[in-house]
């Protein structure tokens, strides 16, 4: 039995309630003592002002002047008296009374397709055709199709040329696959100046696109950051590939250096969904910027980036992770029907 608490406010502030409840429940999942400690600063914070304080900062959007008062909280707040509840809330109360265990399998059941793999087209080890059927074999209804732009040379990047050659390739498989269906698509780089690597009107026909940093992976971080900040803008993006480019096993590779909280509030407000990664050498992102992106109310791709049939099952492990950050199945991508999901795309 879950058993929920009230607390009395000094004035009727749904708000103090609310950062109250978080970080109870914070707690319950023994997150870090600093996180629960910043909610219930806020909550000190709100409980302190008068209504009509309150309610002027609302109007004015100040209350990150206050001390004790940060970007989540402040959309908590804001939320909650805004008579919802707020996202970071809901994320919390969704995970609740529940094993992580049990939530990534739930959100696993959920999953319809993958939006991120790699054929032999690029530098994938295995056919089109074998991919696909391989992705049927897990129960999926599609899969995407994302074959690297032409500036990876390394891993074999399409030309237009190419790249139009395998749309024909994808028409003609679909017709033998149906009702399953491979979905047009494209991992396609930003470049430095955060510019797509691919035609415009290519990528535009194209069912979904999933933009990724592959290069100058240790740029400064404000110029990272306006890097894939004017990517997430591209009306064209969709997704954002493995945003922070880490590689975590062998010698591996550090994390690229940029403004999450802005980065991601960019993802939101353009309705690009942040990938979680679910390679073994990436998952990708870290569970500290996956919890900032729930929290900044963003969509998901829970992706394999597969590059060979076995690594399709590894969707779990991205499950896992979103399970454990509270990534909320309503709120990832591949949870819709392929026709759906190219009309989320804009596509259709």
């Amino acid at each position: 039995m879950v058993i929920r608490y009230t607390w009395s406010v000094p004035h009727d502030a749904p708000a103090v309630t609310a950062l109250r409840r978080i970080a109870f429940l914070l707690e319950l999942a023994q997150e870090p003592t600093y996180r629960v400690g910043a909610f219930r600063r806020a909550a000190d914070v709100v409980s302190a002002l008068t209504a009509d304080e309150l309610d002027r900062r609302l109007r004015e959007g100040s209350l990150q002047q206050l001390p004790g008062i940060g970007a989540v909280t402040a959309l908590a707040i804001t939320e909650a008296q805004r008579g919802e509840a707020p996202v970071y809330l809901r994320r919390l109360e969704s995970t609740e009374g529940r094993s992580v265990a049990d939530g990534a399998a739930a959100l696993r059941a959920a999953l319809r397709g993958d939006c991120h793999m790699h054929s032999d087209w690029s530098d994938g080890g295995s056919s089109i055709l074998e991919m696909a059927e391989s992705a049927r074999s897990l129960g999926h209804e599609y899969v995407a199709l994302t074959d690297h732009s032409p500036r990876l040379t390394v891993a074999r990047g399409l030309s237009a040329e190419r790249l139009r050659q395998q749309l024909g390739e994808v028409e003609r498989l679909n017709v033998g696959l149906a009702p399953f269906r491979i979905l047009t698509g494209i991992e396609v780089d930003i470049n430095e100046n955060g510019s797509l690597d691919q035609e415009d009107g290519l990528l535009d026909s194209l069912d979904i696109v999933v933009a990724s940093v592959h290069s100058k992976l240790r740029m400064p971080r404000e110029q990272m950051t306006e890097r894939m900040m004017t990517a997430v803008a591209n009306p064209l993006t969709n997704v954002l590939g493995h945003c922070t480019g880490r590689i975590i096993v062998g010698r591996g590779r550090p994390e690229s250096e940029f403004d999450a909280e802005a980065l991601f509030e960019a993802c939101r407000r353009f309705d690009v969904a942040v990938e979680i990664n679910s390679r073994p050498e990436r998952l990708d992102p870290p569970k500290r910027l996956l919890r900032l992106a729930v929290e900044a109310g963003c969509r998901f791709a829970i992706d394999t980036d597969a590059h060979a049939p076995g690594q399709l099952d590894w969707q779990m492990l991205g499950c896992e992770r979103a399970a454990a950050c509270g990534a909320a199945a309503d709120t990832v991508i591949n949870t819709l029907s392929a026709t759906n999901l190219v009309a989320w795309a804009g596509r259709a």
